[in-house]
């Protein structure tokens, strides 16, 4: 019975929140793009450092606290796997557009050069964190129903914002509505795979699973940081700056609050 729920649970706080995510992305998009990568990028960076990073930092690691050099290092390394990643993504794109017409748009709008970058990133991290989330989910049913199923609707509601921002990084990427939508479902299902190995095994999840959090919040300070805000940087006017601000600021608050309320503080 207890792997029953946790099945629901993760399934439901991985992949429905996935859905919703989409379904309150696609409305906006035609409209406030830019204003929704301003948000993304506030949300990823806040996800990362206010929410990521510390829970990484207060996990058990070996029955004890995790070094923090080793988390560090983790997180260098993830930064430049995903930097590596990100240079195989545009060998890809450039080797596949080689004799195209060099006048060639993207059908998404977006300049070629910027297409394929981060959508491979943000799969691994998201895919990574997911499975983080199940772990998380399914630790907290052995120890308790009623808390495995608190912590799976704090997970599902925290994810909301996250999931959107992946959307709105796999639209920039290249990819079409319904691929980032089926690829952002795929990547949820990892939840469901943490949940489950998580009530076989959990001990070895457990000892891996600070470094698993800073890996995925190496994910997302990538994709921020080398992404997003270069896009932002080409914006110079005083009141489109303004209003990047405001919704970056929207963002990292938006997951402040979520954060906050999820761990009761």
């Amino acid at each position: 019975m207890v792997l029953v729920s946790i099945l629901i649970a993760t399934f439901a706080s991985g992949v429905l929140s996935v859905l919703l995510a989409g379904w309150l992305a696609l409305p906006l998009l035609a409209r406030m793009l830019p204003h929704m990568v301003s948000l993304s990028t506030g949300v990823m960076l806040a996800a990362a450092l206010l929410d990521l990073m510390p829970e990484a930092f207060e996990a058990h690691a070996g029955g004890g606290h995790a070094e923090p050099q080793a988390l560090f290092a983790t997180l260098l390394g993830g930064l430049l796997f995903f930097f590596l990643l990100e240079k195989v993504e545009l060998y890809r794109h450039n080797h596949h557009h080689e004799g195209d017409d060099p006048h060639h748009h993207h059908h998404h709008g977006f300049d070629a050069e910027q297409a394929g970058k981060g959508g491979w990133s943000v799969l691994v991290g998201d895919a990574t964190h997911n499975f983080c989330d199940g772990v998380l989910i399914g630790a907290a049913f052995l120890a308790d129903p009623a808390l495995g199923w608190l912590t799976a609707l704090a997970v599902g509601v925290h994810e909301i914002p996250h999931e959107l921002s992946a959307f709105i990084v796999l639209l920039h990427a290249g990819f079409t509505k319904r691929r980032a939508l089926l690829f952002n479902c795929i990547t949820g299902l990892a939840s469901v795979l943490g949940g489950v190995l998580s009530y076989l095994a959990l001990a070895p999840f457990e000892a891996a699973l600070p470094y698993m959090l800073m890996v995925a919040a190496s994910t997302l300070i990538y994709i921020a940081v080398a992404d997003l805000i270069p896009q932002l940087q080409k914006r110079l006017d005083w009141r489109d700056t303004l209003l990047q601000l405001g919704w970056m600021g929207g963002g990292i608050a938006l997951i402040a609050a979520i954060s906050s309320t999820a761990h009761g503080h």
